[in-house]
C-alpha cells in the first residue's frame, strides 16, 4: 500500500496527488486506516488522564514529596487545557497532520522524562511538558474525523473513539495500580512504567499517523492570536490552580482570592482581545451568536463535570466502602465502560441511518440524571450488582450524549472552522471536568467528617460496637489499636483521620469499620444528589436544543466544493 492510496480520491475513484484542490472524498477503507492511527493517539491522551491517579501516592512516597503531589496533576491539567484551543486554531490555518504528529512527539518525550524524574518538582515540570502534547491528541483526532467524514456518517466512526476513550479512562486506574504495585519491572521501579508504557504506544502511533494520514495541504496566512492565547493562560492558570488546591488552601483564603482576581482579569482581557481580533481570534466571539454552538458548550461543561465527577467518586466508594483494591475497583467500573461503548455504537448507527441526532442527548441526560439520583440511594451494604446496573445505565447515557454533542457543535460552524469548533468542545468539557471534580470532592470532604462522627455516635449506643472496640484496642496492629483507644477516649480524632488515609478501615473489625463506611456512604449520597440536579439542568437545556440538519459532506469535501463554486462564479 502506497501513500497515494490513502489520499483523498476524486469523483472517479482514482488516487490523486495530495494537493489543495482535492475533493476531500475518502473511501471506507481509507477512513478506517486513518482512524487506526488517530485512535492510538487518543488512547494515549485518555489513558494518561487516569493512570496516574492510583499511583500518585506511591510516586510521592518514593520521591519524598507527598505534600506537593497535587502539583503533578495541576501542572499537566493546566498545559493540556490551555493548549487545546491553540491546536485547533493553528490546525485550521496550517493543517492537521503536522500538529497531530507534534502533539504525539511532545507527549512521548514528556512521558519518558517523567519516568526519569528524581523529585516531585521535576516530575511536575515534566508533566507540564507532557500536557502540551496531550492538549492536541484528543481534539485533533476528532477534528480530523470531521474533515474526512460527512456529519451524517461521522457519529458511526466517532463511536470507535468514545469506546477507546471510555475503556482507557477506566483501565487507567487498573494499569496504574498494577504497575505502581510492583517494586521493580525489568530492574526499573514499578511506578516509572506508568509513564514509560506511553513511549512504545506513542512511537507506534507516530509511525502509523505519519504513514496513513495524508490530507490536502493548507497554505495558511491568517494572523495567529498569540495575545489571546497569553490572556487565556493568565485567566485559566490561577482558576485551575484554585480548583485543584482549594480544598487545601481554603476556598476563601487569601491565596484563593488572589487566584480569583487574576483569573477574572485574565478572562476579561481574553474576551476583549478576541473581540478585537475578530476572525483571527483563538475562539472568535461570533461563534457564540450561534445558539447550537453556545448551548453545546454549556452542555459540554455540564457533561464534563458529571462524567469526570462520576468516574472519580465511584472508585472512591468501591475502595473505601467496599474495600476493593485500586486494581479491583477499576475492573468493577467496567459496566460503565460497557454502557459507553454500547450507546456510542447504538447512537452512531441510528444517526447515520436517520440523519437526526437530537433524541440522543435527551436520552443521555435522562439516563444520567436518573442513575445519578439512583447512586444517592446506595448504602454501605448495597449489593454490588445493583451498583453495577446503575453504572451501566450512567455509561449508556453518557455514550448517547457525548458524540451527538460533539457532532452538533462541529456541524453548527463552517467546515473551515472545524478545528476551532472541535477543540472548543473538548476545551469546555475539560474545564467542566476540572470544576466537577473540585466541587464534588470538596462537598464530599466537607461532609464526610460530620457524617462519620454521627455514625460513630449511633454505633456507640450498641453493645456490639463497644465490645468490638474493646477487642480492637488490644490489637497488635498499632493503627487499629490507636484508633480503638481514641474511640474509647472519645477524642473525636478518628473521624477526621479518614481525610488523610482511608486504608485503616479495611483493617478494622466489621463492627468498628461499619460506622466509617456508613458515614462515607452518607456523605457521598449528598454529593450524588447535587450532581443529579446538575444533570437535571442539562436535561432541561437539551429540551430547547435546536437540531441543525446534518451536512452531507465532510469538512474537506465541503471546503473543496466551496472553492470550486467560487472559481466557477469568478469565471
Amino acid at each position: 500500500m502506497t501513500d497515494d492510496t490513502l489520499r483523498p480520491a476524486t469523483g472517479t475513484g482514482s488516487p490523486q496527488p495530495d494537493t489543495s484542490g482535492d475533493t476531500g472524498q475518502f473511501t471506507h477503507r481509507q477512513i478506517m486506516t486513518i482512524i487506526s492511527g488517530l485512535m492510538l493517539g487518543m488512547f494515549l491522551a485518555a489513558l494518561d488522564q487516569t493512570i496516574v491517579s492510583t499511583s500518585i501516592r506511591t510516586i510521592a512516597d518514593d520521591l519524598q514529596g507527598f505534600s506537593v503531589q497535587a502539583w503533578v496533576t495541576t501542572a499537566y491539567l493546566i498545559t493540556a487545557t490551555i493548549s487545546t484551543p491553540l491546536y485547533g486554531k493553528l490546525s485550521d490555518i496550517y493543517g492537521r497532520k503536522q500538529f497531530f504528529l507534534t502533539a504525539i512527539t511532545i507527549f512521548v518525550i514528556g512521558s519518558a522524562l517523567c519516568g526519569f524524574a528524581t523529585s516531585m518538582y521535576q516530575l511536575a515540570a515534566f508533566r507540564a511538558f507532557q500536557g502540551l502534547g496531550a492538549g492536541g491528541l484528543f481534539s485533533l483526532a476528532l477534528t480530523i474525523v470531521g474533515d474526512i467524514v460527512p456529519p451524517r456518517e461521522r457519529a458511526k466512526y466517532q463511536g470507535y473513539f468514545l469506546a477507546v476513550f471510555g475503556t482507557s479512562s477506566v483501565l487507567g486506574p487498573v494499569i496504574g495500580g498494577v504497575l505502581s504495585g510492583q517494586s521493580e519491572i525489568l530492574n526499573i521501579t514499578g511506578w516509572r512504567w506508568v509513564f514509560f508504557v506511553n513511549v512504545p504506544i506513542g512511537i507506534v502511533a507516530l509511525f502509523v499517523v505519519a504513514k496513513v494520514l495524508n490530507l490536502p495541504r493548507r497554505h495558511g496566512s491568517a494572523v495567529v492570536d498569540w495575545g489571546g492565547a497569553a490572556a487565556l493562560a493568565v485567566g485559566l492558570v490561577p482558576l485551575l490552580i484554585i480548583a485543584e488546591q482549594g480544598r487545601t488552601w481554603g476556598w476563601g483564603s487569601g491565596r484563593a482570592m488572589i487566584c480569583y482576581a487574576i483569573g477574572v482579569l485574565g478572562i476579561a482581557a481574553f474576551i476583549a482581545i478576541e473581540i478585537r481580533m475578530k476572525t483571527n481570534a483563538l475562539i472568535p466571539m461570533r461563534f457564540f451568536r450561534n445558539s447550537t454552538f453556545s448551548v453545546g458548550l454549556v452542555l459540554s461543561v455540564i457533561t464534563g463535570a458529571a462524567m469526570f465527577g462520576g468516574i472519580t467518586l465511584l472508585p472512591q466508594y468501591l475502595q473505601v466502602v467496599k474495600g476493593s483494591s485500586p486494581t479491583l475497583a477499576g475492573f468493577q467500573m467496567l459496566p460503565l465502560v460497557l454502557g459507553i461503548m454500547v450507546a456510542s455504537i447504538f447512537s452512531g448507527q441510528m444517526i447515520s441511518r436517520t440523519g437526526h441526532y437530537r433524541p440522543y442527548p435527551i436520552i443521555g441526560t435522562t439516563l444520567m440524571t436518573v442513575c445519578m439520583f439512583a447512586f444517592s440511594f446506595i448504602e454501605y451494604d448495597t449489593p454490588l450488582w445493583m451498583i453495577m446496573i446503575a453504572m451501566f445505565g450512567f455509561g449508556f447515557g453518557l455514550g448517547n450524549l457525548m458524540q451527538p454533542l460533539t457532532l452538533a457543535i462541529q456541524n453548527a460552524l463552517p467546515p473551515q472552522d472545524m478545528g476551532v469548533s472541535t477543540s472548543s468542545a473538548t476545551f469546555f468539557r475539560q474545564i467542566g471536568g476540572t470544576i466537577g471534580v473540585a466541587v464534588f470532592l470538596s462537598l464530599l470532604f466537607s461532609r464526610v467528617t460530620d457524617a462519620i462522627a454521627s455514625a460513630l455516635r449511633s454505633a456507640a449506643e450498641t453493645p456490639e460496637f463497644r465490645e468490638a472496640v474493646g477487642q480492637a484496642a488490644s490489637s497488635t496492629d498499632p493503627a487499629v489499636s490507636g484508633l480503638a483507644q481514641g474511640l474509647v477516649q472519645g477524642n473525636g480524632s478518628a473521624a477526621g483521620g479518614i481525610l488523610d488515609d482511608t486504608s485503616f478501615i479495611q483493617k478494622l473489625p466489621d463492627a468498628v469499620a461499619a460506622p466509617f463506611q456508613i458515614g462515607f456512604s452518607d456523605a457521598m449520597d449528598s454529593v450524588f444528589v447535587v450532581a443529579g440536579f446538575v444533570l437535571a439542568l442539562a436535561f432541561v437545556i437539551n429540551l430547547f436544543y435546536k437540531e441543525v440538519p446534518l451536512r452531507t459532506q465532510g469538512g474537506l469535501a465541503a471546503q473543496a466544493s466551496e472553492r470550486t463554486a467560487s472559481k466557477d462564479t469568478a469565471e
